[in-house]
């Protein structure tokens, strides 16, 4: 069987899609689909325009910022990290998050990978780079961002995965692709 016909084995078609809830961000709608053995089924879909993160490396630490996230009732430690502008391109949405965020600049971003955060239900796609060479400028957080800036070594990164101060799918990657780095000294596509 061939890819094409491999991803078409699974394959459910949608037979109407009914729009719940359109946001600034988000939009949420119900799909009733055709599954493989001819029965039918209906998918909860939340659409999302994408995102980016970087993995900011200042010498032997990596930059990260702390802020409440309100579905989580906590304060997390991520990297910088936001959505994509409508039709914006990952790598410019990148630099244009770790300025505003951090206020590093980066003459060297380089793509690590893509993915999606929760295939489940979401179709956001998640783009990491990995920003070095990095010179210190003015953060411009947005008006509802309240951000601390921290620069922390990958021992500091594994102790706050341990502790989940750390325990976003996208940090904890861009953690273990900089320790990969560390070992290799390769990181993201050749």
């Amino acid at each position: 069987m061939s890819g094409q016909d491999q991803h078409k084995k699974f394959e459910e078609k949608t037979i109407s899609s009914e729009p719940i809830f359109q946001g600034k961000i988000i939009s949420l709608q119900v799909d009733t689909v055709t599954l493989p053995n001819g029965g039918t089924a209906t998918r909860e879909i939340v659409k999302h325009p994408g995102a980016v993160g970087v993995l900011a490396l200042l010498g032997d630490k990596m930059i990260v910022v702390e802020q409440y996230r309100k579905p989580l009732e906590k304060s997390q430690v991520e990297i910088p990290a936001g959505k994509l502008d409508p039709g914006e391109d990952p790598l410019q949405a990148a630099i244009r998050e770790l300025e505003e965020e951090t206020g590093y600049r980066s003459s060297s971003l380089k793509h690590v990978c893509s993915f999606y955060t929760s295939p489940g239900f979401a179709d956001e796609i998640l783009h990491l780079y990995v920003a070095e060479e990095l010179t210190k400028g003015e953060a411009n957080p947005d008006d509802d961002e309240f951000l601390d800036i921290e620069a922390i070594t990958l021992e500091e990164a594994q102790r706050y995965i341990s502790d989940q101060k750390i325990s976003d799918a996208k940090t904890i990657l861009a953690v273990y692709a900089w320790q990969l780095y560390r070992l290799t000294g390769q990181i993201g596509h050749s």
